[in-house]
């Protein structure tokens, strides 16, 4: 499917990794860690990202996949939102703000990008295949 064997081996897939792993290290400093609402719904859509991009890909279906893949865009955008509370409310500085943006918008470029290749293909998913 699309080129790869495994989720692990997408790119959107590794950004939004990245981007998870970033959350996790910024939510655990000062009093991000204490505003348990916040931290852990940021900590949730950010898992969302990567588990739906996962999950889309394993039921071998390219339909599937690619509303899957639509699912993880959506939680890229409430993370975005979730973003802005943490920069406002000082739990993130500008720079961090910046970097975690990029990141997202990454993931978002290359979800999208993968959703219209998924589009154009005809292909119908590794479930479709003959034995």
């Amino acid at each position: 499917m699309a080129g790869f064997q495994r989720f692990e081996e997408i790119e959107g897939w590794k950004v939004a990794r990245h981007l998870t792993n970033e959350i996790y290290t910024l939510s655990r400093q000062g009093e991000f860690a204490r505003d348990f609402v916040l931290r852990d719904q940021m900590r949730g859509a950010a898992i969302s990202i990567l588990s739906n991009i996962a999950e889309g890909f394993e039921r071998g279906g390219n339909a599937e996949f690619i509303q899957f893949l639509s699912i993880a865009k959506g939680s890229v955008g409430e993370l975005r939102a979730q973003l802005y509370v943490a920069l406002d409310c000082g739990y993130v500085d500008a720079s961090q703000f910046d970097k975690m943006q990029a990141l997202a918008n990454e993931v978002t470029g290359k979800l999208g990008a993968l959703m219209a290749y998924l589009h154009k293909s005809g292909m119908k998913g590794r479930k479709f295949r003959a034995p």
